[in-house]
């Protein structure tokens, strides 16, 4: 699907659905943006041949060389850029889990055109197309929308850093205060959620610097995008620096808890330890009066029996209190 975004000479930006099917297949005029949401081949092939343009394929555009990212010549600029999109329909009656999967986008300006091609929705294009509907001036070409979407994504990137802090600081407290309804299994695949999702957001903020250097170094752009760029870019450093350190917070709360871990271990290895030892006397006493000779005087004695089970219950509270005197229980 074609989707045409035109600006009049009233400084008003029409949107118009484009469909190949009709009989009369010409462009309006005063193109600002040709978005293009789950193309087809002869959709990409049409928009090419029109403004004498070279897209990638999409196999292309998922290659992770920087070249493959971003490449500019005489006439155009093309970016090929990472969206985290996330799942709604992931663990949906869990409030506490997200799952992002990541999206590449192309980017071809060409005559202060800008021509996008997508194969999945994003609020950041929805959130685009309603402040271009809306305050059409702030838009006089492609760049300006490249600009706004760049500083839109940041915006979002920088409430998922939030949103994993909050539930860093969330595990933090449920592990130091050991709450019994959360187990040691579900913490830790909390915690590697969180570094998944970490990563991720940190690899999507990396993709965008490299494209708005790039981009800062371009003729093609003028200064107000320039000085704007600047600023969104140092906003997004700032963003990494964050994301570095909840790595940190995160690597610290698992170490926390697999501390906790050997603790509680160590502590049943020793309760262990503390039964059998104190169980050794009265096994050694049943052991010695279980052997089978003719002549042991003891045996011969009235009182034997409740005198013998005495000692062995003496030689059980023996150990334990002194095991408890010097603090190993």
């Amino acid at each position: 699907m074609l989707y045409i975004y035109t600006k009049a000479q009233n400084a008003l930006v029409q949107r118009i659905c484009f469909n190949l099917d009709e009989t009369i297949q010409k462009l309006p005029e005063n193109i600002l943006w040709i978005d293009l949401l789950h193309p087809s081949t002869s959709e990409i092939t049409f928009i090419a041949n029109q403004f004498t343009l070279e897209f990638p394929t999409k196999e292309e555009s998922e290659e992770i060389e920087l070249s493959a990212k971003y490449w500019e010549d005489n006439t155009t600029i093309t970016i090929n850029a990472h969206f985290l999109v996330k799942d709604d329909k992931y663990n949906k009656n869990d409030t506490n889990s997200i799952k992002l999967s990541t999206e590449i986008v192309t980017f071809t300006t060409t005559k202060n055109i800008l021509f996008t091609i997508r194969y999945n929705e994003f609020s950041t294009f929805e959130e685009i197309q309603a402040r271009i509907l809306a305050s059409p001036k702030n838009f006089e070409d492609g760049y300006d929308i490249i600009d706004k979407m760049f500083e839109v994504r940041v915006e979002k990137d920088a409430d998922l850093l939030e949103w994993i802090d909050k539930e860093a600081r969330r595990l933090r407290i449920s592990v130091l205060e050991k709450k019994d309804e959360y187990s040691y299994d579900e913490m830790l695949k909390d915690i590697s959620s969180l570094q998944e999702l970490n990563m991720r957001v940190r690899d999507s903020l990396f993709d965008k610097r490299r494209a708005m250097t790039s981009l800062l170094k371009s003729d093609k752009i003028d200064r107000d995008i320039k000085q704007n760029l600047t600023i969104v870019l140092k906003d997004l450093n700032s963003l990494v620096e964050f994301s570095v350190s909840q790595l940190n917070i995160l690597d610290n709360i698992q170490t926390i808890l697999a501390s906790q871990v050997n603790i509680e271990q160590n502590k049943i290895i020793k309760l262990f330890t503390v039964a059998t030892v104190a169980m050794m006397p009265p096994t050694l006493i049943g052991t010695i009066y279980g052997m089978n000779f003719k002549f042991m005087p003891e045996l011969g004695l009235h009182y034997a029996y409740p005198i013998v089970l005495f000692i062995m219950v003496i030689s059980i509270i023996l150990p334990v209190v002194f095991f408890k005197k010097k603090g190993w229980l």
